[in-house]
């Protein structure tokens, strides 16, 4: 792969001309092999044809396109004048050119492919060019990104490409009203995340349900209830789907599917309400090693006989009497769950009397989701706040349903390979890895691997402390809210001025991160800092050797890490990356405690290098691959119930993705 990026550095370099030449053979190597290199070189070619058009002129060319298309052209028939096109737009109002190997991307794109392209290679730029030219049949593009900030910086980014050109851009946020919604998706080329899409189409579908339909689960803040279908929905046909950070979303978002709930109002919510609170207090009493068993990997409780007897001897308080032994031995379960297996700033984050989910893959928050099953109201109790109804289901389908309807779907990200086979049997769709433009400069430094957490802060603390002196920026990756604010209260003990990145932070992100690359700059993030975040390196940082992402644990997929790592040695810029990781880390703990025990007792007070250090980072690796196989086959469970039931559904004549 080094030896690839070499080449690919300074082929680009050269005059368009010699381009040409290399990508019709000699010393081309992989890029020969590539059936749509002709294409990429009359790309290039065809730039003279633009550069002396005035505006006008482009936009009058882009209409033409428009015209030719609805004509019967087809979109592979104009694509090299379109990308052509727009990488001249791109040049005027953005001052950004689009390299050849994003032109390759954006080929692969548009031929029904995941391309992956290593963090800092332009993908937002990328997507421009088959969202163009998929736009011009009229019938709507949708750019899916991971979250609300980046689909608003990428649509107010790459807007004035596409105004020029004559379309209209539309961005979904997760406050808006109905009516906004529907001029976002009436717009050409719509920004957005795959929730928002996801949870549209499922109000669309309520919006169209039968008039017999409860009116209690019609969201009414975001759309009419009244008239037919198609009347008051929001969205149009679904056509053509870029989705960036397309593993995040067609995996790790996938093993959780999308619900519109409804408050189900029955006589028993004053009795549950109480069962909760009773439940979150009496478990405190209960002895772990006699009243119940719990499974740390799975988060799932179950009362022993001698928990049973304790809960049967204890006097409930009144208001529970209708509720029958059976429900109060679940109740009690669940709170256990609540609180041995859900914890806060890890899981969850209290704002304002309400319970909010963090989004593991992420780190950021999922407002208006719900734990079901009385979780939620579980762990509401065990924060002593106002306990929220019991809800049913009103509409629910899965992330793969909801992009399978699709007639074109696509999509990027910098970690595809390792799950290139469930793309393919999942969504028909292959992947396609782009070169680098410049070579990959980013240092992997080895994994610093301890008995325990004590040992390992004050090791991540001291090589804070030596980047700093040096004036290197450094950012800090930690797995939860709670460990950002423990690390950084010792960073304040040691008078290391520093930012904190987390979901509590989310208003001040956009200048956290510009500030992240600069001299003496040393950040703490979650998740957030991330996919999609572009961290610039300051005046003279490369010659300090750039960016230095410090990660203090391994995630539960080892995607979630190189994306992490990615936020150094971005586009050719120097950046180093390196794992400060130990035996009491939560990947370890929940999967494999006995083992981590029997390791720190083997290697106590010890550093690990040599031959003990990748006998314990096998360790770490199965741990992660273990977890990985988990979540694979939560995916598959989900897929195969839903299956089971819109099958169902669609036998007794109703909606499948209706309850």
């Amino acid at each position: 792969m080094l030896e690839k990026n070499r080449f690919v550095s300074n082929w680009f370099h050269r005059q368009p001309q010699a381009r040409l030449a290399v990508f019709k053979g000699g010393r081309a190597g992989i890029l020969q092999r590539l059936k749509w290199a002709p294409t990429v070189n009359y790309i290039l070619k065809m730039e003279s044809l633009f550069t002396s058009l005035d505006d006008e002129s482009l936009r009058k060319h882009s209409l033409e396109l428009q015209w030719r298309m609805k004509g019967g052209e087809t979109a592979e028939q104009i694509l090299p004048e379109a990308y052509a096109l727009i990488r001249e737009a791109a040049q005027r109002t953005i001052q950004l050119r689009h390299f050849a190997v994003q032109i390759l991307g954006a080929i692969a794109l548009h031929h029904r492919s995941i391309i992956e392209m290593q963090t800092g290679e332009g993908k937002t730029l990328v997507a421009t060019m088959p969202a163009y030219l998929n736009a011009l049949s009229g019938k709507g593009v949708h750019i899916v990104t991971v979250n609300d900030y980046l689909a608003r910086r990428d649509a107010a980014w790459m807007g004035p490409v596409f105004h020029l050109l004559g379309l209209s851009v539309g961005c979904i946020q997760t406050p808006m009203q109905s009516s906004e919604r529907k001029a976002a998706y009436a717009c050409d080329i719509t920004y957005g995340t795959a929730k928002e899409f996801g949870f549209d189409f499922l109000r669309d579908r309520l919006a169209g349900a039968d008039s017999n339909t409860p009116a209690s689960i019609q969201p009414s803040s975001l759309f009419s209830t009244s008239g037919k279908h198609g009347t008051k929905t929001v969205q149009r046909e679904p056509y053509y789907a870029i989705v960036d950070e397309a593993d995040s979303v067609f995996i790790d978002e996938a093993r959780t599917p999308l619900i519109i709930s409804t408050t189900m109002m029955t006589a028993r919510d004053k009795a549950n309400i109480k069962a909760y609170e009773w439940s979150s207090q009496f478990v405190t009493s209960l002895d772990p090693t006699l009243h119940y068993t719990y499974n740390s990997e799975k988060k799932e409780a179950s009362l022993t006989k001698e928990g049973r007897r304790a809960i049967r001897s204890t006097s409930t308080p009144q208001g529970m009497d209708a509720i029958p032994m059976e429900s109060i031995y679940e109740f009690v379960e669940r709170a256990i769950r609540a609180d041995r297996g859900m914890l806060r700033d890890r899981d969850y984050m209290v704002d304002n009397d309400e319970v909010l989910i963090i989004d593991e893959n992420t780190g950021r928050t999922m407002p208006g989701r719900k734990w079901r099953g009385g979780l939620h109201q579980a762990i509401e109790a065990k924060e002593q706040l106002p306990i929220t109804p019991d809800t049913g289901t009103a509409a629910r389908t899965t992330t793969q349903d909801y992009f399978l309807r699709y007639k074109k779907l696509a999509g990027m990200t910098g970690t595809a390979q390792s799950s290139s086979q469930e793309f393919h049997q999942i969504y028909k769709l292959k992947v396609v890895e782009i070169p680098t433009n410049r070579p990959l400069c980013r240092t992997q430094e080895s994994d610093c691997i301890y008995p325990t957490e004590r040992e390992k802060i004050d090791a991540v603390l001291e090589k804070i402390q030596l980047l700093y002196s040096r004036g290197q920026p450094v950012l800090v990756g930690t797995p939860s809210i709670e460990k950002s604010e423990h690390l950084s209260s010792m960073l304040e003990k040691v008078n290391i001025p520093h930012s904190v990145l987390n979901a509590k932070q989310h208003e001040q992100e956009a200048d956290i991160i510009k500030m992240a690359g600069q001299p003496f700059s040393v950040t703490i993030a979650t998740n957030m800092a991330g996919r999609g975040t572009d961290i610039r390196l300051g005046k003279d940082v490369e010659k300090l050797g750039g960016l230095f992402v410090l990660v203090t644990e391994r995630h539960d997929s080892s995607r979630i890490d190189r994306q992490l790592v990615g936020r150094s040695g971005r586009q050719g810029d120097p950046g180093t990356g390196q794992f400060f990781i130990s035996l009491d880390d939560d990947l370890v703990q929940a999967l494999d405690p006995e083992k981590a025990v029997r390791l720190q007792r083997t290697y106590r007070g010890k550093k690990l290098q040599g031959i003990p250090y990748f006998r314990v980072r096998n360790f770490f690796d199965k741990c992660q691959k273990k977890r990985e196989q988990d979540h694979f086959q939560q995916r598959h469970t989900l897929m195969k119930f839903e299956k089971q039931r819109r099958e169902s559904q669609e036998n007794m004549g109703l909606d499948p993705f209706l309850a």
